[in-house]
């Protein structure tokens, strides 16, 4: 099984752009600035876009929020990451 969310990036051709895949129905993928979820963004539908604005609205407010969770993830764990290898150059 799948996430439900996943994200991707081309950055050799698109260095500020970043992807948010929705692999549920109704799939999807939010094309946006890296700096923000709002910034350019576009959304490319895999299967038949909801009617309901209301669906659409939650499902875009669902890949936000896990953008900006695995960011702030990857922006943490780079951290501890070189806070190791400062501690073993010193030890």
């Amino acid at each position: 099984m799948l996430p439900k969310f996943l994200l991707a990036d081309n950055s050799q051709v698109l260095p500020d752009k970043i992807f948010v895949v929705h692999n549920e129905q109704p799939r999807f993928i939010v094309g946006c600035d890296i700096e923000g979820f709002t910034i350019d963004q576009e959304i490319y539908w895999i299967d038949d876009e909801p009617a309901s604005a209301e669906l659409k609205k939650e499902l875009l407010e669902q890949a936000e929020e896990f953008m900006d969770l695995e960011l702030e993830y990857e922006e943490e764990l780079y951290l501890l990451e070189n806070n190791e290898e400062s501690d073993d150059n010193r030890g």
